[in-house]
């Protein structure tokens, strides 16, 4: 062997070998049925010792020790991972909200940032930055196929409030990249975006993630629904990444009655199986509830709208789930890191895990998304293709599937009918939003005279102002297609108004605006008060 260790197969048992001793020490197993765990321990001890004492240059063994557990852990799921020390803090800070960045959930697939979902309120989702982007340059340099790491892309994209970062992306369906001007800055704590009345007894629930003070804000948004006369209910899960599962076991438990499983669990010697049940008396056992989700909404998510799925009590209406059915268990280590393992898969009642397929390594895996895409699956239901051996049943004695993810009962195919390439170069340099709020500063004193509900009625910006929108879009270098125009202009004047609507009266006035072009919550509306008819055992 040449005396350089340039052999690439020992070089990753050597990375492996570090890994281990890191993570069990020099702990060796007492218990005479783990004789073959002690045995490769100490193989990987002594080509450990070896690579300290005799490699032919110098090794910095810390850096080494944490990308060799990296690598080992992408070889078990695509969930297991290990953070180190330097990071920990920042990581657990994801779900507290306290941290100052870009505001995205990501994966790395080939060295190459795909965005999981924006996180809502956040600086990316402001400025238009979807699921599926892929981040291809930061501040105009290459940003993939360049060797990265989990810490890179944290350190390169978390920043300082205030700060900016420009971000070239990849977008599917178009074969351009476009920049994204985006202004770092504290992510949102709070993790209900909205509580609202759609009509005089239909309210409305938007949850962007499952944080630690998720349930106690979806408590007192349902009691101030309750007391404004609500009968029907509209969760909105779509591009929900999850979080804690007890969060979500408690809101479950809101909508099923009496003592039903929620969610189990199942791992591989037993040890961590578990079951959870609801138990209390929910705020929201009675009446009509539908529950959006779409290829964002995974984990807790998943669990919540997969246990009223399968209890028959909820209408599932949009597009399938993500599909993350892994529980990761923290586990802190004695360098300050923490390993997060996967100990066992979430099931839900009927029998369904939630979990889609994965197989050695993430890159199928996290493209999955795309996959489907390409497949049709966001536009026909037809594309998506369930064996027999994935059937389960709700109570009723529905069909549901297994496979992965949660198929919706009510599928709502993506609408692209007004999508342009010239809409995506005006959503790149946030053309909308910026003119959207500073016509909503200019006309501030009129705006609050006219009063929200006058403005959602009658407000349309005049000819005169439409054009001065177009200049300023030609002015910020983006080309006006006439074609492309003509297919847009209903989505365009619909965002303006609602983003108008955001600088003049507030978050919760957006929305009622926004969602009046949202066809999935549309459909909801449409079908609020007729559940019943799609939760009875098909012939």
């Amino acid at each position: 062997m040449p005396g350089k260790f340039s052999n690439f197969y020992v070089f990753l048992l050597l990375i492996i070998s570090i890994s281990l001793g890191v993570l069990i020490g020099a702990k060796f197993p007492s218990d005479p049925g783990d004789e073959a765990l002690s045995k490769s321990l100490d193989n990987l001890k002594q080509v450990l010792y070896h690579v300290e004492k005799d490699y032919v240059d110098t090794v910095d063994m810390e850096k080494l020790t944490e990308f060799g557990i990296q690598k080992m852990l992408e070889e078990l799921d695509p969930h297991s991972i290990y953070i180190p020390p330097s990071e920990l803090e920042m990581a657990q800070s994801q779900l507290r909200g306290n941290f100052e960045g870009i505001g995205i959930e990501f994966g790395l697939v080939d060295d190459t940032v795909y965005v999981v979902t924006p996180l809502i309120g956040g600086p990316s989702e402001k400025v238009g930055i979807i699921a599926g982007d892929r981040i291809v340059t930061v501040d105009g340099e290459n940003f993939a196929g360049i060797d990265l790491k989990n810490s890179d892309v944290i350190n390169t994209l978390r920043g300082q409030k205030g700060t900016e970062v420009i971000l070239g992306i990849k977008r599917k369906g178009m074969n351009d990249i476009i920049e994204f001007e985006v202004i770092r800055d504290k992510i949102p704590t709070h993790s209900m975006e909205v509580a609202f009345m759609s009509n005089e007894n239909t309210g409305y629930i938007k949850l962007s993630r499952f944080a630690s003070t998720t349930y106690d804000e979806f408590k007192d948004g349902l009691a101030q629904l309750t007391g404004q006369g609500m009968k029907n209910l509209i969760l909105d899960l779509r591009d929900n990444p999850g979080g804690y599962l007890d969060r979500a076991v408690n809101i479950a438990d809101e909508f099923i009655e009496g003592r039903k499983l929620i969610v189990f669990t199942k791992s591989n010697r037993g040890k961590y199986d578990q079951k959870l049940y609801s138990g209390r008396k929910g705020e929201f056992e009675e009446g009509n509830l539908i529950i959006l989700v779409n290829e964002g909404s995974a984990s807790a998510s998943e669990i919540v709208s997969g246990a009223v799925q399968d209890h028959d009590r909820a209408l599932i209406v949009g597009r399938r789930s993500y599909g993350k059915g892994l529980v990761q268990q923290p586990i802190p280590l004695k360098n300050g890191g923490e390993l997060r393992l996967v100990i066992s898969r979430y099931y839900i009642p009927s029998g369904r895990s939630i979990q889609k397929a994965y197989g050695t390594g993430n890159r199928d895996y996290s493209m999955d998304i795309l996959n489907r895409y390409n497949h049709g699956e966001f536009f026909h239901k037809d594309s998506i293709d369930f064996p027999d051996s994935l059937t389960f049943y709700t109570d009723k004695g529905r069909k549901v599937y297994g496979g992965g993810g949660i198929m919706p009962d009510l599928f709502v195919p993506q609408d692209t009918s007004d999508w342009s390439k010239t809409l995506g170069r005006i959503y790149a340099k946030n053309l909308l939003r910026e003119y959207a709020y500073k016509y909503s500063e200019v006309h501030k004193k009129e705006l609050e005279k006219m009063g929200f509900e006058v403005f959602r009625k009658d407000f349309a910006l005049d000819e005169v102002e439409y054009e001065q929108f177009l200049a300023n879009v030609e002015k910020n270098g983006v080309e006006l297609d006439a074609k492309d125009m003509k297919k847009s202009i209903d989505r365009i004047k619909l965002e303006l108004k609602a983003f108008i609507a955001r600088g003049a009266y507030g978050n919760e006035e957006f929305y009622k605006v926004y969602l009046e072009g949202d066809n999935i919550y549309q459909s909801a509306l449409q079908n609020v008060n007729s559940t019943d008819k799609y939760l009875v055992k098909s012939n």
